[in-house]
C-alpha cells in the first residue's frame, strides 16, 4: 500500500469514527464522473487526492475545522470568488470553511496541491492569501495528528500562544489573480 492509500485509509477510519460518535452519517461519496464534470466546469483538473476524498470517502462534511465543503459548493465559491473584487486566483479552489470568512484552499495547479489560507479580514486583497501547507496530503496529516492550526485550545501548551507559525504571504497571488 502506497502513502496515498495509507493516508486515505487513515482519513476514512477517522471519518467513520467521527460519524459514529455524532450519530449521523456523512454525505455519500460522489460518482467518479462527477470529478470529471467538475474539472470541465472549472477549466482545470482536481488533484488526485482531492478527487479520491470526494469519490471514495464522501462529498464533504469531514476534515479540518468545519470539514470539506461539498464539491458543488466549492465550485460555486470558486466562481463567485473569481467574479468578486477579491479576485480569487485562477486554479485555487476553496475546499473548507474555517470560520470568520476564512477558507482553506487547494492550489490545483501546484504539483503538490499546496494549501493556501484565504484570510480577508485585514480588508486588503493583497494581504488575504497565505501559504499554509506544502500540499493537501500534509494538510490532512496535520489534521489527523492534531497539529498545525487544527489543535483545540486546550491542546495548546503553556508556552504556546496559539500562533504556532508565522503566516507567509503567498508570493504567486499577483500573477494568478483575476484583474
Amino acid at each position: 500500500m502506497n502513502e496515498t492509500e495509507q493516508l486515505l485509509e487513515q482519513v476514512a477510519d477517522r471519518v467513520r469514527a467521527s460519524a459514529r460518535e455524532r450519530g449521523k452519517p456523512l454525505p455519500a461519496p460522489l460518482p467518479a464522473d462527477e470529478a470529471e464534470r467538475a474539472a470541465q466546469a472549472l477549466g482545470f483538473a482536481l488533484p488526485p487526492l482531492l478527487t479520491a476524498l470526494y469519490t471514495r470517502i464522501g462529498d464533504g462534511g469531514f476534515g479540518p475545522e468545519y470539514g470539506l465543503l461539498p464539491l458543488r459548493q466549492s465550485i460555486r465559491k470558486y466562481e463567485a470568488g473569481r467574479a468578486s473584487d477579491w479576485g480569487r486566483p485562477e486554479g485555487v479552489l476553496p475546499i473548507a470553511d474555517l470560520g470568520c470568512a476564512m477558507s482553506a484552499c487547494v492550489d490545483c495547479r501546484s504539483d503538490t496541491a499546496q494549501m493556501l489560507l484565504f484570510e480577508p479580514n485585514p480588508g486588503e486583497r493583497d494581504l488575504a492569501w497565505y501559504h499554509k501547507s506544502a500540499g493537501l496530503a500534509d494538510w490532512l496529516r496535520d489534521w489527523l495528528d492534531g497539529t498545525g492550526w487544527f489543535r483545540d485550545e486546550e491542546e495548546w501548551g503553556e508556552e504556546d500562544d496559539g500562533d504556532e507559525t508565522e503566516m507567509t504571504p503567498w508570493a504567486e497571488f499577483s500573477s494568478r489573480c483575476a484583474a
